[in-house]
């Protein structure tokens, strides 16, 4: 077996695992059927599965006043560890009044009623909703996917260590997809891989994500295309789809022992370059080396400069993190070149030479029927072929806003 020193987790020697199995498990679920309950939101319950599984490390549970004052403003916990963005759990006023510090509490899924971890209650505290929405998206915009789901936490945070009894259905649903930091490390220690490039994705490939993936195999040992799986906005394409659709290119267009696909259970915050840094803090706890950083990254609309994503990992203080981002400039498809191009490499400017390739632009076209009109060096044949008969099969039509990043002209 090929034997490789990895890349170690954020701020701890090694996986900080809450995630009880087994007898413990059993007895810990025992126990947890009789303490009062407090009901979880669908992107906390993804928080919680990544405290478990040690995506979080080496956070212990849901993060205190303190911890979430100084991640919003400084990005910095009271310990002095980096972490971009707040990790927290809302109770609803009544509920908090009737739980006593110190004392245990039964997290449970709104969605389904799962008992999935108990929580040891060490601090009840209230938030400037709004404070946290301007230093982490930047923006109160109602209208902003991440601010609305932070407006819409219930009145109280409740911090404290958890111990984590369930990761759902994500094992069982997305099964050979879903996994934990445990077992991406183990696979590519198997493979004697050194240097491994994350690439995020929430929607299926097209060509400019082929772009940056191959760049990141020209100059590392492996690609790891680690795909959201949790919630998404409207007009999003979910995960199964998406999960075809990765899969056909891989098979059709990459060398499959450079590859390696995972799935991750959180909920899109839509953050931009906050969210940025967050996925750089878990894809190092999943053993990355380096996280692909390329134009929008986990933006939305135009509320972040293209850029924004990639200038922000060169502001953080030295050691905030070891992961390095692989910030890759503006691509598109060259007529003149007659192929994938960036802004660093295709010297063809004139009107028509470029089309700017965009997953925004792909999913208004098809979901306004526009098939016609996709440009064939949009996508690669096998996965518009599994697109267009998703979108064909939907009974409700969403609306799909096309801003000018995904077209070219909010171009700096």
């Amino acid at each position: 077996m090929a034997k490789t020193t990895l890349i170690p987790p954020h701020g701890a020697d090694e996986l900080k695992i809450l995630l009880l199995e087994g007898a413990a498990c059993e007895a810990e679920l025992k126990r947890a059927e009789t303490l009062p309950k407090v009901m979880m939101s669908s992107r906390e319950v993804g928080d919680l599965i990544m405290l478990g599984i040690g995506g979080f490390t080496p956070l212990e549970g849901f993060m205190g006043k303190a911890d979430w004052k100084g991640v919003c403003v400084d990005m910095k916990m009271t310990n002095g560890i980096f972490w971009p963005i707040p990790i927290t759990l809302s109770a609803e006023q009544n509920v908090a009044d009737g739980i006593a510090i110190g004392s245990d509490v039964a997290l449970v899924n709104s969605e389904d009623n799962e008992i999935m971890a108990t929580m040891t209650v060490n601090e009840k505290y209230t938030i400037d909703k709004e404070f946290e929405c301007q230093q982490v998206f930047t923006t109160t915009d109602s209208e902003h996917p991440g601010v609305k789901m932070v407006m819409g936490q219930k009145a109280v945070n409740l911090g404290g260590p958890v111990k984590v009894l369930s990761e759902s259905t994500f094992p069982t649903e997305f099964k050979g997809l879903y996994q934990r930091p445990a077992e991406s490390r183990a696979m590519f220690a198997e493979k004697g891989w050194k240097t491994i490039a994350a690439l995020q994705l929430r929607n299926p490939m097209h060509r400019s994500h082929e772009y940056l993936a191959k760049i990141a195999l020209e100059v590392g040992d492996g690609l790891y295309i680690h795909q959201l799986i949790g919630g998404l906005k409207p007009g999003d394409i979910p995960a199964d789809v998406r999960v075809k659709c990765i899969q056909a290119l891989v098979d059709n267009y990459f060398i499959a022992d450079r590859v390696i696909q995972g799935g991750y259970p959180l909920d899109m915050r839509y953050a931009g370059p906050r969210e940025a840094l967050l996925h750089a803090v878990f894809r190092q706890n999943f053993g990355c080396t380096h996280l692909i950083v390329g134009r929008d990254h986990a933006g939305v609309g135009e509320y972040y400069g293209p850029f924004d994503a990639q200038e922000i990992f060169y502001k953080l203080w030295d050691g905030a993190l070891i992961l390095q981002p692989l910030p890759i400039d503006w691509t598109f498809w060259c007529f003149k070149c007659n192929g994938m191009a960036s802004m660093k490499t295709c010297p063809h400017t004139e009107k028509g030479d470029r089309l700017f390739l965009s997953g925004t632009m792909l999913r208004s076209l098809l979901s306004e029927g526009k098939v016609d009109e996709i440009p064939a060096e949009f996508s690669r044949p096998e996965v518009l072929e599994i697109l267009k008969d998703y979108y064909a099969g939907l009974t409700e039509k969403v609306e799909v806003k096309v801003h000018g990043y995904a077209t070219g002209e909010g171009k700096k």
